[in-house]
């Protein structure tokens, strides 16, 4: 399966294992709680949704990359305690409490969190001497002497054999004892998920031209050659970090990432043609439905790769417009969720006295490390608006809820203008593709990425746009949707 289907896999398997009883329990027993174990190449995202299904799921997370450790720090150290039996007392070898055991403790007293994932990274990966443990530890659930706690559920990965040397092979024992989940890469479900983080657009379009490269894995005479997709995520964010910083980008900085000669020249030499492409033509003024009659020129002449460049220039404009209006709707709607809670117990409460409710609870989830990191961004500024309104004592209810709402009436304005300016961008741009592409690939292109972004999809799907319905029902429904992806595949 995929990486995205490994993800749902375990939020559904969360789900299951901490759903309880009447009586509180677990109903799937801790005994019947098989760990699960996720194999497929490195870098496509294995150890990243641990963290993604932690926080979605509001519970904890632990992660550990056990080659890193020896066996006292997974075991615990040996000392000596005697105990008696039948009358005589005998030395006998305890442990003290695992490193990874006192760790899950550790984060349910810093979070209060009762309930994790547990999660051992290249757990096939271990020395000869680790090795008994990590067996042990996926069949009972203990290291040493001392038992994972209940609510906690095992998460391991690896890597196959064909891409570490140091793999050991699980006996039948221990995979009777697991879920085996076996991940592959996959560029088309990565995509979604790089158009979520807002990776860097250069990135994309190339890999639009040529997803063969997304991941690949070689030997040749000077080694093992290798790309992968943690790869791409790193090196966009150092790329748009570099360009805020005028920094230059060169083949040697990509190879860092990218670990193969031929597709770090070869992004060098397309980042330079997408910057000429992004200055060329004016994707700022098509947006706002100024097109120059030397653009259509310029694009008739133009190969596909530089075509697609352009569209690609053009749906990341119309993310950001699409990204900043979904954000600015996010706090209009909480802002009015707010006063609405104060509107109704304003007998009751003070403005200040619920927003310091406000302000405990998100230090509450900061601390419990259950947001994003933009959710707090989004909920910390929104926090900030909400306090620098001051409400002076001795006003009337209704005096006192119209002051409360003066600056919420300015952010509805804010978003009345985000909404404005992505509804007139989106219709420009259809637009152009239409006048620039009609219905050549291009423009299939254009609306099924436009379908990939979750926010462009949602902005579509409240706003009513003729011109997109049609396009998408004409290229992305039966026959005809088959036929161009065929070619576009060939």
């Amino acid at each position: 399966m995929n990486i995205q289907q490994a993800k749902k896999e375990i939020k559904n398997t969360v789900k299951a294992y901490l759903t309880k009883n009447a009586y509180g329990e677990y109903q799937i027993t801790n005994i019947n709680q098989r760990p699960l174990l996720l194999i497929g190449p490195p870098g496509i995202g294995k150890t990243q949704i641990m963290a993604q299904i932690a926080k979605e799921c509001k519970i904890g997370l632990v992660s550990y990359t056990i080659t890193h450790h020896t066996r006292q720090s997974a075991v615990g150290l040996p000392y000596i305690k005697e105990e008696e039996f039948e009358g005589k007392t005998y030395s006998i070898t305890e442990y003290t409490m695992s490193e990874i055991i006192a760790s899950i403790y550790q984060k349910m007293k810093e979070t209060g969190l009762k309930e994790g994932i547990l999660f051992i990274d290249e757990i096939n990966c271990v020395s000869e001497t680790l090795a008994p443990t990590m067996l042990q530890f996926l069949q009972n659930k203990t290291f040493g002497n001392q038992k994972v706690p209940e609510g906690w559920i095992i998460v391991a990965a690896g890597n196959p054999p064909e891409y570490n040397k140091s793999v050991r092979e699980f006996d039948m024992v221990t995979l009777d004892r697991v879920r085996y989940i076996n991940v592959e890469a996959n560029y088309h479900i990565w995509k979604e998920y790089a158009l979520s983080k807002h990776l860097h657009p250069m990135i994309l379009s190339y890999l639009e031209l040529k997803p063969s490269q997304f991941y690949r894995i070689e030997t040749s005479i000077d080694g093992m050659e290798f790309v992968t997709a943690r790869g791409w995520e790193d090196l966009s964010h150092l790329i748009t970090l570099y360009e805020k910083l005028n920094l230059d980008i060169n083949k040697e900085t990509i190879y860092q990432y990218l670990h193969h000669e031929e597709v770090a020249e070869d992004v060098e030499a397309y980042y330079l043609l997408y910057k000429k492409y992004q200055d060329n033509y004016g994707i700022m003024d098509i947006l706002d439905g100024k097109v120059n009659t030397k653009t259509y020129q310029r694009l008739a002449m133009a190969d596909f790769d530089e075509r697609v460049s352009v569209v690609n220039l053009l749906l990341d404009g119309l993310f950001k417009l699409f990204d900043q209006y979904t954000l600015e709707k996010y706090y209009t709607d909480t802002w009015y969720a707010f006063l609405k809670e104060y509107r109704n117990n304003i007998d009751t409460i003070s403005y200040q006295d619920l927003l310091n409710q406000k302000l405990v609870l998100f230090e509450q989830n900061k601390k419990a490390d259950i947001l994003t990191k933009d959710q707090l961004h989004h909920q910390r500024y929104l926090l900030e608006q909400l306090s620098k309104v001051n409400i002076p004592t001795g006003l009337s209810s209704l005096e006192a809820f119209n002051i409360a709402k003066e600056p919420f009436d300015r952010q509805r304005e804010i978003l009345e203008t985000a909404e404005t300016k992505a509804l007139n961008s989106i219709n420009h741009a259809l637009q152009f593709m239409e006048d620039a592409f009609s219905k050549g690939q291009e423009m299939v292109i254009f609306i099924t990425n436009l379908s990939l972004s979750s926010n462009a999809a949602l902005f579509l799907s409240e706003h009513e746009i003729p011109v997109y319905e049609n396009h998408k029902q004409a290229l992305l429904i039966g026959t005809r949707k088959a036929e161009i992806l065929d070619d576009l595949t060939h």
